[in-house]
């Protein structure tokens, strides 16, 4: 939750106030002056002295204070509609703003890129044996690992239940290092997922189910690519080896072809 920002009626106030309080000062200052300035002088004394010390305060007190908290408030709204509320990670729809980014800039300057999805597995029975709040336990410690253990240029975000998405960005132009190293980032986060998490004296442990997409020169919507990556991601669910698989395409008529790699642990570092 975040404070409101001062509302038209408190500005208001403050502004007549203001006026109220200066137009006294200078009513007695009139008073205790020792000659007689005339009517029109006076007035227009008192409409120069007026805007010149009131304007000031007016916006000290009243206009800057309503802009900053105004702007202030924006940018936790905007910070709401992109953010998940229970791991802070970014949401289905920033998620696409930045894929649709990402996209654009891999057929442009003809690099690769890679989206990587993972589906936690055993977080239902996690959920209904110790409750919504070791779901929740398990939620924030899997995204916090995911967030810390991922490059500043690679986005992390939560696409919903207890799927993650990461989308790698500027791997190496050649397919086949491009493909290393994303299988190489895909072991190291299902490394990640593997570790116990402690909630209530309790151990939980859930594993990961890994789907990659990976992104070349070859235009796409970011639809297709999370569509893709979850049907890779569905495969490996669905498969009894311990893999990553990754969606491609292959032949005349571009049938899409879905490859298992094996799942090779990495050691702590």
């Amino acid at each position: 939750m975040f404070e409101s920002p001062l509302s038209v009626k408190q500005v208001t106030v403050r502004i007549i106030t203001i006026i109220l309080l200066v137009e006294f000062m200078i009513m007695l200052i009139l008073a205790i002056i020792p000659f007689s300035m005339g009517v029109y002088l006076e007035a227009l004394f008192d409409v120069v002295l007026l805007a010149l010390v009131s304007t000031p305060l007016i916006y000290a007190w009243a206009i800057k204070p309503f802009v900053t908290d105004l702007g202030v408030a924006f940018n936790k709204i905007k910070t709401l509609a992109h953010t998940d509320p229970l791991t802070q990670l970014a949401n289905r729809r920033l998620l696409s703003i930045h894929l649709k980014k990402i996209i654009a800039e891999t057929i442009r300057y003809e690099f690769h890129g890679a989206v990587i999805l993972l589906d936690l597995n055993g977080f239902k029975a996690i959920n209904d044996t110790y409750g919504h709040d070791a779901g929740d336990t398990v939620l924030t410690e899997i995204a916090r690992r995911l967030q810390e253990n991922s490059r500043t240029e690679d986005i992390v975000a939560r696409w919903g239940g207890d799927e993650f998405v990461v989308i790698i960005h500027h791997l190496n132009n050649s397919n086949q290092s491009a493909r290393g190293s994303a299988l190489q980032t895909a072991n190291k986060l299902a490394n990640l997922v593997n570790q116990p998490i402690g909630f209530n004296g309790s151990t939980l442990q859930v594993s990961a189910s890994i789907g990659v997409r990976l992104l070349d020169s070859v235009e796409l919507n970011a639809e297709t690519v999370i569509r893709d990556a979850d049907m890779a991601m569905y495969h490996c669910k669905q498969s009894i080896d311990d893999c990553v698989v990754f969606f491609e395409k292959q032949g005349k008529d571009d049938e899409p072809l879905l490859t298992m790699e094996p799942r090779q642990p990495i050691a702590d570092s």
